[in-house]
């Protein structure tokens, strides 16, 4: 076997060498788009905003073909899907992509709405193994030793029995995907089949659990907090020190969904050694970008695989305080963007989004290298009275403050609330450690101040008041379990509003 690990290594090395590599961002991107448009041009969407007429102008100017596909507009999920998914959901063909959509990926619903039901076709489910597979072919930038690539890769998320509904299956992204890996890849998926069908998550941490010494694991693919649980029931049920006497071989941690950094002190102290943390950026509605390069932080977007991106401006121009874009919000191409500058993305996919607004918020670290970091989302965010706090400073503030207290922080949530005629922002974190309220109020709204000017002016002006609550890990997790959302690729919402909020004081009894 050592053998097959050294092919194996080999022909990673031979296979780096990928088409965006050599092209400018820009004519990926233009090609892609005219592929889509291509593809899907009879579809009763395409025939209502004249693909064919926006086709025509590929042969003019430079971005002629552009200005006309701007004449589509933008959609978010709530008008994509009154206008024309929900057609699809009753089995009507050629809606927004050929042919009839046989699966449709739940989201995770971090938002206030209900769950979204997302297409997925089978040139979409194909497109995201080609890209899972670039994400493999780059562990050759990494220094591994050749038994690694003999490993098994653990994919913890949603259930691979999926629920049928008339003319589709529904379920979460990763469990249609796990349904659907090619044959050869079987050999190194784990936890089997068997394990993946199952649907009550706490069933499937067990058998994982019992199962876990059977395997010889090198990567994990899941979701921080999920995981985190995984191997701390790992560790206490077979009486190890740690993850490394059960997995000696695990070297890698893919994740994505969350920003990692407030998971990972709790997360190391499972460890028997330090492993390579690979951040990923897979939505229902795509496989975005992944990070190529060891030690680099930032991630690639994948710009020739079937999704068209354009950019938004986040700012008080483009965007209604609500989240919402402005009626006339500006939208650029991947050769306009600038770094250092924030925008909200869209997106137009092989699986019949147009011009879709994901509701991410990303940031440029190079514009050469089409490299970004999350930093947000258009309506996870406080700007009650102009204070303009995004769930990238909410991290980086808790990540901080955790370290210097030496605690887990490993959820938390903020609401913004009125404070007499003013506002104040609740925040509920999630320890199991002893720490002292007003100690952490202290230190978070000392962290926000420097790291956001808006906050800092703001505190001394409208927003009047700071209130912090602790609540044991488990109740996040509970509200969670109470909203059938345990497991997979569900996450707590970093900050809560209005409605969805009223159900969280509810639940806590307030």
């Amino acid at each position: 076997m050592a053998i097959l690990g050294t092919l194996l290594k080999r022909s990673i090395k031979l296979r780096e060498n990928l088409e965006q590599e050599y092209s400018s961002p820009f004519e990926l991107q233009k090609n892609v788009l005219k592929d889509l448009l291509v593809m899907a041009s009879g579809t009763e969407f395409g025939k209502y905003y004249d693909f064919t007429g926006i086709l025509r102008q590929f042969r003019k100017g430079p971005k002629e073909f552009y200005r006309h596909f701007q004449q589509i507009p933008l959609h978010d999920y709530n008008k994509m899907h009154k206008d024309w998914w929900q057609l699809s959901l009753k089995g009507v063909k050629n809606v927004c992509w050929p042919g009839r959509i046989k699966y449709f990926a739940l989201s995770s619903g971090t938002s206030e709405a209900a769950s979204k039901y997302l297409p997925i076709t089978k040139e979409m489910t194909k497109a995201i193994q080609k890209t899972s597979i670039r994400q493999i072919l780059s562990l050759a930038k990494y220094d591994l030793p050749s038994k690694f690539f003999e490993t098994g890769i653990l994919m913890v998320g949603g259930s691979t029995n999926l629920s049928k509904r008339g003319t589709y299956y529904e379920g979460d992204l990763s469990g249609i995907q796990a349904a659907r890996l090619p044959f050869w890849f079987q050999h190194f998926y784990k936890p089997g089949k068997k394990i993946a069908k199952t649907r009550k998550w706490s069933a499937k941490l067990d058998e994982i659990t019992k199962k876990a010494k059977r395997w010889n694991i090198g990567i994990i693919v899941g979701v921080p907090a999920w995981i985190q649980i995984l191997l701390e029931k790992i560790i206490e049920y077979h009486k190890v020190k740690n993850i490394h006497e059960v997995w000696p071989n695990l070297q890698v941690y893919v994740h994505g969904g969350v920003a990692f950094d407030p998971y990972r002190k709790g997360f190391e102290r499972l460890l028997g050694h330090p492993i390579h943390y690979i951040e990923t950026y897979l939505a229902s509605e795509g496989f975005i970008a992944y990070q190529a390069s060891p030690r680099h932080g930032p991630m690639k977007l994948v710009l020739d695989n079937g999704i068209f991106y354009e950019f938004i401006p986040f700012d008080d121009e483009n965007f209604l305080p609500s989240g919402e874009p402005a009626a006339h919000a500006r939208t650029l191409l991947i050769d306009e963007v600038q770094e250092g500058k924030e925008y909200a993305l869209l997106l137009s996919t092989c699986a019949g989004a147009w011009r879709y607004l994901i509701g991410d918020v990303i940031k440029f670290t190079s514009v050469d290298e089409s490299e970004i970091v999350i930093t947000g989302r258009t309506k996870h965010f406080l700007s009650l009275c102009g204070e303009h706090l995004s769930v990238d400073n909410m991290n980086k503030a808790v990540e901080v403050v955790a370290n210097e207290l030496n605690i887990d922080i490993k959820e938390f949530t903020v609401a913004g609330v009125p404070h007499g005629t003013l506002f104040s922002h609740h925040w509920y974190i999630g320890t199991d450690q002893p720490v002292d309220a007003r100690q952490l109020k202290q230190m978070i709204d000392a962290q926000l101040k420097q790291l956001n000017d808006d906050y800092a002016v703001e505190r001394s002006a409208a927003l009047r008041e700071i209130v912090v609550e602790v609540l044991p890990t488990k109740t996040f997790y509970a509200w969670l379990e109470s909203k059938g959302k345990s497991g997979g690729q569900h996450k707590f919402p970093r900050v809560m509003k209005n409605a969805q909020f009223e159900e969280w004081k509810t639940f806590l009894g307030k």
